[in-house]
């Protein structure tokens, strides 16, 4: 069954045979559903808007995550500091650097041999300091080697000389055995 347009238009000899019979052919493919339809603008826009949507998604929940696990370490050290504290006794100051000031805590002679030998570390805490010893210091600086604010015990850079090399370097400097700063 063709059209009566097509059958006109095959009797006046201005369409060939085969090509009205491809086009009835791509009439059915359309009809039955066969060829895929092509995209609509609209679709595409809609494509797009979704995928950057989700796009933008994936990064806001990357940074809830990220924000969740900074929150989540800051607790942990907060906790291995509080309960590895050591108890601060005496009446002489020590200082250290923290950033671009000088902080100072008070402590005793066992306590200031301990910090000098690397026993002994001091962590920031909220507005001040504590003194923890090397294994707490150690997985803290695991966790945030910011809150670690002098360590003697941990050597940054390159491999740490040897004892007899560093004593022989300081053998040219003559201290005082009772300078206390």
């Amino acid at each position: 069954m063709r059209n009566p347009l097509q059958e006109q238009l095959l009797k006046a000899g201005l369409v060939k045979k085969d090509k009205a019979a491809k086009i009835v052919r791509d009439q059915a493919k359309q009809r039955q559903g066969k060829a895929p339809p092509p995209p609509a603008d609209d679709s595409i826009d809609a494509r797009k808007l979704q995928a950057e949507r989700a796009e933008r998604d994936r990064a806001l929940a990357a940074e809830r995550n990220a924000e969740a696990r900074a929150k989540e370490i800051r607790a942990q050290v907060r906790q291995i500091i509080e309960t590895t504290k050591v108890k601060r006794e005496g009446d002489s100051a020590y200082r250290f650097p923290d950033g671009d000031k000088i902080a100072s805590i008070f402590v005793n002679d066992a306590l200031r041999a301990q910090l000098a030998s690397g026993a002994l570390a001091i962590a920031r805490a909220g507005e001040g300091y504590e003194l923890i010893p090397r294994l707490p210091a150690d997985k803290i600086h695991a966790r945030a080697p910011d809150m670690i604010v002098l360590d003697h015990g941990r050597k940054e850079g390159a491999a740490a000389p040897s004892e007899e090399d560093v004593d022989d370097y300081y053998k040219q400097f003559v201290v005082p055995d009772d300078l206390i700063w």
